[in-house]
């Protein structure tokens, strides 16, 4: 038996938790130092690792995982408190990126001469796809620094994010589905409504279920994660192999049925700390093994420029339109499209699901990892810059109306005297 891959895999923690560090120490999420980790210590630098079957496996458990931790992390009251507003927001955020992006690898032929086995016109939709996600995250804390989260663009942001990643995994169930030989459209559309069904009613049956057991045995709340973890497995399982449905939509959907349940955010803790010391490092460090004999030519560091300037204006765009739709001032408009820029590990996940199933060729994960790097880094720097004249403004108004009721206070305080 070949013991290597336990080196590997110590390689891997370590060199992601050193990049990790010194990404953060600039004020970068450490997710792009574990990109670059994957990028030094694989075969297109240092190759110290390759690609292998075992790294592979526990990369597909990692995505998993991250994808059902986001499902639970849902909250699906907020979704819909939110309403029609971030709903539109969220449509035309997805819709407007989808189309820019596949217009783009249109215009660059990918897909028409590619070795990957999708057809062309697919590959061409998936960049687009790509293009959806959004990562809110690095949002919510510019906000909170801001103190703009509970504003109103930034309530808008909140609920149209999570409709967007929604709405970016039923994308990225169609494309999926129909990249096999052989697909009947209506066949493919008839799997996934009856895989969502499907998924729906189970995640409630077993809400159901899992919350009257919790209630009836609280001395260990460690069999309680075993059991969400069993359910996730066997829901992504089902989806995959029977339905031809992304299996992270399942772990997704899986997600979705605890999220809000008692004692939630215990089981959220036991995932993460799984996923923080080995899942998450070995799927955002395999995105770059996976990357050999690249090459930068003067026609993919266009494409590199074009779809980062696609990425960022089709949100703004997007969401934007979407804002001005439901209503919201042309401030508020500009905000709560830079506030959906970022793309983070939303659009890796998705990329590296539509790589294994030949959606997209290899030389692309360059351009779409500088892209995801770039608008994670600008999307914090956007947002200071769109709320800072708004936020002179508020205190200008402040300070008004403070005078104003001070004034007022003070011929109350007149009239009062005069009367005694």
């Amino acid at each position: 038996m070949n013991y290597s891959f336990i080196l590997f895999v110590a390689i891997i923690l370590l060199s992601t938790k050193l990049f990790g560090l010194l990404t953060r120490r600039i004020k970068l999420p450490q997710v792009v130092g574990a990109l670059i980790a994957g990028v030094i210590i694989g075969p297109s630098c240092l190759n110290l690792i390759g690609e292998s079957e075992f790294i592979s496996d526990l990369a597909e458990l990692g995505v998993i995982i991250l994808m059902f931790t986001v499902g639970m992390e849902t909250d699906i009251g907020e979704l819909k408190k939110s309403g029609k507003a971030s709903l539109v927001i969220a449509t035309a955020g997805v819709v407007v990126p989808l189309l820019g992006g596949f217009a783009i690898a249109k215009l660059w032929g990918i897909g028409e001469n590619s070795s990957a086995s999708a057809s062309a016109v697919l590959q061409q939709f998936f960049i687009g796809v790509i293009l959806t996600a959004t990562s809110v995250s690095i949002t919510v804390e510019t906000l909170k620094e801001l103190g703009k989260l509970n504003t109103r663009a930034g309530n808008a942001i909140l609920g149209a994010a999570l409709i967007d990643d929604i709405l970016g995994i039923i994308a990225l169930t169609l494309i999926t589905s129909l990249a096999g030989d052989n697909v009947n459209i209506l066949w493919v559309l008839a799997k996934i409504v009856l895989f969502f069904v499907l998924a729906v009613v189970s995640a409630v049956a077993f809400h159901f279920i899992f919350d009257r057991w919790k209630k009836h045995d609280q001395k260990d709340l460690r069999r309680h994660s075993i059991a969400s973890f069993v359910f996730c497995l066997v829901l992504a399982w089902v989806a995959e192999h029977y339905f031809g449905v992304a299996d992270i939509t399942g772990a997704f959907v899986a997600g979705l049925a605890f999220s809000g349940s008692p004692n939630i955010k215990y089981t959220v803790s036991k995932f993460d700390t799984l996923s923080y010391m080995l899942l998450s490092p070995v799927f955002f460090t395999s995105i770059g093994l996976s990357m050999t004999n690249i090459k930068m030519s003067q026609s993919l560091a266009i494409f590199t420029l074009v779809i980062i300037v696609v990425a960022v204006f089709s949100k703004i765009l997007g969401c934007g339109l979407g804002a001005k739709i439901c209503k919201y001032s042309n401030s508020e408009s500009l905000q709560i499209g830079v506030g959906m820029i970022s793309r983070g590990e939303v659009a890796l996940i998705v990329a590296q699901k539509g790589a294994s199933l030949g959606l997209i060729d290899e030389q692309y994960f360059v351009p779409i990892i500088i892209m995801v790097v770039l608008t994670t880094i600008i999307t914090p720097i956007c947002l200071k810059f769109v709320f800072k004249g708004k936020s002179e403004s508020l205190v200008s108004s402040q300070l008004v109306q403070n005078i104003e009721e001070r004034q007022e206070f003070e011929e109350q305080v007149q009239e009062l005297s005069r009367k005694k």
